[in-house]
């Protein structure tokens, strides 16, 4: 959500302005009538420059995870000390090594001195603060409990991490062979074939089939390395560009989700990061509806994130959090029961955070099972490029050889 402006006038005709939060100013005017107000005009409020300048440095370092879980546990401890949120953030200032977060941090005490809300000032750096934490800051200052709010997301994004972490050891291997074999092909390619192809045409003899496809091969790569080039660069450009649309991020999303060896373990990642995610939103306060469309933002993922919103309809629509879970058609038949207990038993957030370690405990198992299941696609892989050089390169030099030791 962000912030907008809006004026407006109540039933004694007195114009009023302020500023409210909202998905569409649509929403606003809808929190506008309820409250019994008259809209005029209603604008999004522009962002300060401290905000421009960490969206436009290129050079700027990111804000990792370690960093945003250092800031919770310690905004966490000074909160708990009793200290005021203004006086806490101006301390971390100087503490804190990352110049992005620095400045982002500089910017918070800045918009909270000048009477704006934490959360709308946290909200003013998407790239560093997700919709959940925002949403979970929010509910934390209304209740009064922003140290425990800290220590609920610090817990949260230490989890996120060790997921990520496990994700990424479990592909460095594999991802690190397949580019040794693309350098590898590269260089039989532009050098090696070559000189062989030299040696082959001091003597007239037909050369096998598979001798001269590599041939062929080596021959376009070289005459045409340009052109081939510029083409992969351009493909993976389009890609990109394609990926950022609406419908090429829905199809992306859905194809990652059926890869091979991969798919199923991102997607149930992904859906602990859901039950997760509502778990602790429910238990800091935060409405149903409200967490379903915050959550759908932080999934990273525009297929899941669209049966997040469908579940969100539903429940606006009245229907239950079980029977809107089984439509999506993502959940497993054990888990939608455990939602249905859930709900049955008043403990939604307790049951949604047996499942995220239900989800959490399959990855980590599926994760330490990837390189077992790879290993022999890799096998395979280096084997079929291994037979079509010997074929292509040894195979005609022995015929040669041959023919040269009867003469």
């Amino acid at each position: 959500m962000r912030a907008y402006q809006y004026k407006a006038r109540n039933r004694r005709g007195e114009a009023l302005t302020g500023t409210l939060e909202g998905e569409t100013p649509e929403a606003v005017a809808e929190q506008l009538f309820r409250s019994s107000l008259t809209p005029i005009d209603i604008t999004p409020v522009e962002r300060r420059g401290v905000s421009k300048e960490i969206k436009l440095g290129w050079f700027r370092p990111t804000v990792t995870l370690d960093e945003l879980v250092l800031l919770c546990r310690q905004l966490y401890t000074l909160q708990k000390a009793g200290v005021p949120i203004l006086r806490g953030f101006s301390s971390l200032i100087e503490t804190t090594r990352n110049p992005t977060l620095a400045v982002a941090l500089k910017g918070i005490v800045d918009d909270i001195q000048s009477g704006r809300e934490l959360h709308m000032a946290l909200a003013r750096y998407p790239a560093i603060f997700s919709p959940l934490f925002i949403s979970m800051v929010k509910v934390g200052e209304s209740t009064g409990r922003l140290d425990d709010t800290f220590l609920q997301l610090a817990g949260y994004l230490e989890l996120e991490k060790e997921t990520r972490n496990r994700i990424k050891a479990a592909t460095r291997y594999p991802l690190t062979v397949l580019l040794a074999i693309v350098i590898a092909m590269v260089i039989i390619n532009i050098w090696v074939i070559p000189a062989f192809a030299d040696a082959f045409a001091r003597f007239d003899a037909e050369l096998p089939l598979a001798t001269r496809v590599l041939l062929a091969v080596s021959q376009f790569t070289l005459d045409w390395w340009p052109h081939l080039l510029a083409g992969i660069t351009g493909l993976l450009l389009a890609l990109s560009f394609w990926i950022r649309t609406e419908e090429g991020g829905y199809i992306w999303a859905r194809m990652i989700l059926r890869t091979p060896l991969i798919g199923h373990i991102l997607k149930k990642a992904i859906l602990g990061r859901f039950c997760r995610s509502l778990a602790l939103a429910m238990r800091s306060g935060v409405p149903l509806v409200q967490a379903l469309s915050v959550i759908s933002g932080v999934v990273n993922n525009a297929f899941i994130s669209e049966r997040i919103l469908s579940m969100r309809d539903g429940i606006s629509s009245g229907e239950s959090i079980a029977r809107t879970a089984a439509a999506t058609g993502m959940f497993t038949p054990m888990v939608l029961q455990m939602i249905a207990i859930g709900e049955e038993s008043g403990s939604v957030d307790d049951l949604l955070l047996e499942t995220a370690e239900h989800y959490e405990r399959e990855v980590k198992y599926d994760l330490a099972r990837l390189s077992d299941a790879i290993e022999p696609v890799i096998i395979v892989v280096i084997g079929v490029i291994v037979l079509v050089l010997a074929l292509g390169v040894f195979l005609p030099m022995w015929d040669l050889s041959s023919a040269v030791n009867k003469r």
